[in-house]
Formats: structure tokens, sequence, C-alpha cells
């Protein structure tokens, strides 16, 4: 096996800040997983690369307004969050920080005046906060949030266009602390011409967190444990699968997170799936995806697909060539 493509130098003037003015209109590299050729299109020419009979799976959850911005009531001080997620028990699990030491008991006030008690902090130090305000947490942080931008995007401080861009025009279910990228390059009119071709579009749901971004600190990668996230696969979904694969269409998984939750062929629920080279795909056979950050579990589950000698040029080329990375940047297609 080639040693594993993992670290990579990026200027940081390829970092992409904001998203093209047209979600398609964002340039594309074609990687052939088979012979290693590359070429360079725009997201509008997906269609070419994609036969009648083939589907197009994608996750339809939406970003919650995650990021929380506010003071320390006993001091003024500023402090900022990212939740995590509800506990059944009412608590919130954040991502916060603060100068200085806070105890437990403190009340944090963000937003339109959202009053969250520390009660504690988890072994991985994720503080455990209860909202004095009465409300769900979708609820609440839709008033009092924020949108969540990756912090090497505008240091995380989103603008007014990033509540739409931020998105997937194919949004539904609300639980993500993170966009599913490569989702932003879709339009209705792609969506139907691409349906006017015959490739078939079905829809399954993961919502977002730490497990996709969270950075890998072992020496060896695929030692790293992965935060479990939720998600779910409509029977209906499942059907369609197994249609297309008997009438010989492809899979085309839209990002990473839709490989996940395919490849961990559960109906509903969480899935720590780590997919990693060697890793035998059972049900995608082509992935549109972004350009990742070095020493993620995405860099590693794309090369699973494409190879790593294979993945390690086609980053080469793209730097060399000038495309956008991350979130805000260009596509990937490795069929």
């Amino acid at each position: 096996m080639s040693e594993l493509f993992f670290d990579y130098e990026l200027p940081e003037s390829a970092i992409a800040q904001y998203p093209t003015s047209t979600r398609d209109e964002s340039r594309l590299l074609v990687l052939h997983k088979v012979t290693g050729q590359i070429e360079h299109r725009h997201f509008r020419d997906l269609p070419m690369y994609l036969n009648a009979g083939d589907l197009i799976v994608r996750n339809d959850t939406k970003v919650l307004p995650a990021r929380l911005v506010g003071v320390r009531e006993r001091t003024g001080g500023k402090w900022e969050s990212l939740f995590l997620r509800a506990l059944p028990t009412g608590e919130w699990e954040l991502l916060a920080k603060t100068r200085g030491y806070v105890e437990a008991g403190e009340i944090c006030i963000a937003g339109n005046g959202l009053r969250l008690k520390l009660l504690g902090r988890t072994t991985e130090k994720h503080w455990l906060m209860q909202p004095e305000t009465p409300g769900t947490a979708a609820e609440l942080l839709a008033i009092h949030g924020q949108i969540p931008l990756p912090p090497y995007i505008r240091n995380g401080r989103a603008s007014a266009s990033d509540t739409e861009r931020y998105q997937t025009v194919y949004a539904q279910a609300t639980g993500s602390i993170a966009a599913p990228t490569a989702g932003l390059h879709f339009t209705p009119e792609l969506f139907a011409t691409l349906a006017a071709k015959g490739i078939s579009t079905a829809t399954v749901t993961l919502h977002v967190g730490l497990g996709t971004f969270a950075p890998v600190k072992e020496t060896d990668p695929t030692q790293h444990a992965i935060h479990a996230e939720w998600c779910s696969v409509p029977i209906a979904m499942t059907d369609a699968i197994r249609a297309t694969k008997a009438a010989g269409g492809r899979v085309i998984a839209v990002g990473t997170t839709t490989t996940r939750t395919l490849e961990s062929a559960i109906t509903t629920g969480d899935t720590k799936l780590f997919i990693h080279p060697p890793y035998s795909f059972q049900t995608v056979d082509a992935l549109i995806t972004n350009f990742h950050l070095p020493r993620t579990t995405l860099l590693l589950l794309v090369q699973a697909l494409s190879g790593s000698d294979n993945l390690r040029r086609a980053y080469a080329e793209a730097i060399a060539q000038n495309y956008r990375f991350f979130s805000y940047g260009d596509a990937m297609l490795v069929i």
C-alpha cells in the first residue's frame, strides 16, 4: 500500500474566504481513480461525467446557528462558544473559550439575552451548560446564535450572505454545526439538468459534528478515535440503491458525510465509521467532495476511494492551478 497522503503545505491565499457568485461556477477537478487522469472543469460540467441510471445521493442536513457570542455575567469578559449537542437531560455540550477560569455555577449571557449556567466539563474539556431560558436548542439558537463559519473563513465571523450560502439549496433537517460543503455547489437548475439526463437523486441525513472535522493528533492517523454522528437512511433510499446497482448504475455520494452514512449500513442511529485506506467500499462508486484540511479524517476517506498517490498528485495539481480550498472553495469529482 502507498504511504498515506495525510499532510501538505497550502498557501494561505488558497483558502477561499467567500463562495463564488454563482454556486455552480466553482471549479471542478475530475480525478479518474483507475487511470489517475486529471481534468479541469467547472461544477456545472458535472453532468458530462454521469450516465442515465446513475444515482446521486446527498445529505439534507441543515446548519444550526450554533455560534454563541456573549459575556460572563460576573466579570463582563468576552465569551464565545460552539454548540455541539443537547443532552437528553437538557444540558448543552459546548466548545467554549474565554479569558481566565470559569467556575461551575457561573452564568454566561449570549446573543439577545440567553442565559447559560456552567454545570461542569466533560472528560474532553467541553463545557456542560444549562440554559435558563425556556425552549428547545433549535428555537434558542435561532434567536441567539450565529452561522458557525469555520475559523479559517474570516476568523469565523459570518456576514448576512452566509445565512444562505453556508447552506445547501436542499437543506431540510436541522441539526449540523458545519455545512456538508460538497453540496454547496449544486443549484436547482443543475439538478433539473441531471434529471433530464436520466440521473436520479436521493437523500440521506447526517448531522455534521466533531466526527467530521476534529483534527487527528495520533502519529498513526488510522488509530484516531472518531466522534459519533447521528445519521438516517430512509428505506426508500436503500431500495433506490439496490435498483441502481441491479441496473448497472453507479452511486455517486455528495460529500464525505453522505459517504459515511451510506457505508455505515444503518437505518437510524449514531455512526462512528472511520473510512481510511485500506477500505473496501460496499455502496459508493464515485464521490463529489471539496478540498480538505491536512491531518483530517476527511483526507483519509477520500483517498480510500481515490488511492493515496492519485490524491497526492491531485492536490499538488490543484495548488499549482490556483484552486480555492476548504468550505467555500472548489470541488473534486473522484470517479
